[in-house]
């Protein structure tokens, strides 16, 4: 990926972390996106430490100008822009009868429009990226969840919203793979990440209990998942990848 340019949402922990830190290794340098502007600071010392190169964003990107700004600001100091990752997302479950709405606010917002925001503000760089060295093709990988593929009880607004990323991407896909733009969704099980840590508490112990006798995934898992995604020859596409820990049964 050396003299690429990748943008990884969520990049202050978990998923987004690992990921910034791997495509780093891989070359590429960094836009590292998300709210808890520290979080980034610390991490993109670490990649600047080994030799990367990496450019802290403090962004909101359920604002849109914000996110907006975000791309344009990644393209304005390094140069150009290769690799999109969407994995900023909430997991905010709980039964739908009687629910506090205000959390299906926050998902919806953050895993959709968020999404949508930086895909719609990064695709022009992408197709411009497609067009030129030194890979003369882009990647858009959105993270979705096993939950995107599944419906379960007391998940249901996570899976409207994970549903709607696994649509998105594959009608996305259709419109700008001939043009070397390739969209993939990455669909992780359990994870060990700070998802769980935004459930109320009494959700938290029921929703955690499903996966107490499971050896989880750990965040590196699906950096590396999304690293080989972004590294095949431009005439290979993979459009979906689910990642399950072994005893993870649904």
């Amino acid at each position: 990926m050396t003299g690429t340019v990748a943008f990884v949402t969520g990049a202050s922990s978990g998923i987004g972390a690992a990921t910034g830190r791997e495509l780093a290794r891989r070359g590429a340098a960094v836009a590292l996106v998300a709210r808890r502007k520290d979080r980034l600071e610390q991490l993109a010392a670490e990649i600047q430490g080994e030799g990367g190169r990496a450019l802290v964003v403090g962004t909101d990107i359920t604002d849109q100008r914000q996110a907006i700004d975000a791309v344009e600001r990644t393209v304005a100091e390094l140069g150009r822009l290769d690799t999109v990752v969407n994995n900023a997302g909430v997991m905010l479950l709980g039964p739908i009868v009687d629910a506090p709405t205000a959390e299906w606010d926050r998902m919806v917002a953050l895993n959709l429009q968020g999404l949508l925001y930086v895909a719609h503000a990064a695709l022009p760089h992408l197709l411009t990226a497609a067009d030129s060295g030194p890979r003369n093709v882009a990647d858009l990988v959105n993270i979705s969840s096993v939950a995107g593929r599944r419906a379960t009880p007391n998940s249901g607004v996570y899976n409207l919203t994970k549903f709607g990323v696994n649509a998105f991407t594959e009608s996305l896909r259709q419109e700008v793979t001939e043009r070397r733009v390739r969209v993939s969704v990455v669909e992780p099980g359990a994870v060990v990440t700070e998802l769980a840590d935004h459930l109320r508490e009494e959700i938290r112990e029921t929703a955690m209990r499903v996966f107490a006798d499971v050896e989880k995934l750990q965040a590196d898992d699906i950096a590396d998942a999304i690293a080989y995604i972004v590294t095949r020859p431009r005439r290979v596409a993979v459009n979906e990848m689910l990642i399950r820990p072994t005893e993870q049964v649904r």
